[in-house]
């Protein structure tokens, strides 16, 4: 009785998670998957898939299943090139503590890029050119919700704001200032 348990349990629950744990580890540090020496590919067809995979700008966003500016905050970084991986969790402030996002700089949403943490409503922009500067910094935030932030959209009112640079030592900096308009 007990290994049907396990087996069921596994199958249903566990497999899932472990699944998604080996290709989140796989695309995050750029290997394609587990290739054997049986595999068909030419490694030529592996270095090329492996840079267009690299080139490719993915995010994994979790968000809660009560919140509606996710869904235009996702559709900012959809129209900027993102492939985006979309994860509705009642559990975000868990996310937010696996990935350590400070309280002070919490928002609704939180994403992984490239393995760095983005909090909140952060521009495209600059989450490109975090990936091209690729600092030394656990991640981005635009801690709470301002008016005209990508998915705070409200005809032409647009407060100012700031995208925080926030670093595993607790320390955080300016990377970007908007001006309201």
């Amino acid at each position: 009785m007990l290994d049907k348990q396990f087996i069921y349990c596994w199958q249903k629950w566990l497999l899932p998670i472990f699944i998604r744990a080996v290709l989140t580890i796989c695309l995050t540090t750029g290997v394609l998957g587990i290739l054997g020496s049986t595999a068909s590919m030419s490694n030529a067809q592996l270095i090329s898939t492996t840079r267009h995979t690299q080139d490719q700008l993915n995010a994994t966003v979790y968000h809660s299943p009560d919140c509606n500016c996710c869904g235009g905050w996702i559709d900012h970084l959809k129209t900027q090139g993102f492939q985006i991986t979309d994860f509705i969790t009642p559990e975000i402030e868990t996310v937010k503590q696996k990935y350590n996002v400070p309280d002070n700089l919490s928002s609704c949403h939180t994403a992984i890029v490239n393995g760095y943490v983005i909090e909140g409503h952060v521009p495209a922009n600059d989450i490109k050119r975090l990936l091209q500067e690729n600092p030394n910094v656990v991640g981005l935030s635009v801690p709470q919700m301002p008016v005209g932030t990508p998915g705070m959209e409200i005809g032409n009112q647009k407060d100012p704001f700031t995208v925080f640079a926030f670093a595993r030592n607790n320390s955080v900096t300016v990377f970007n200032k908007y001006p309201s308009s």
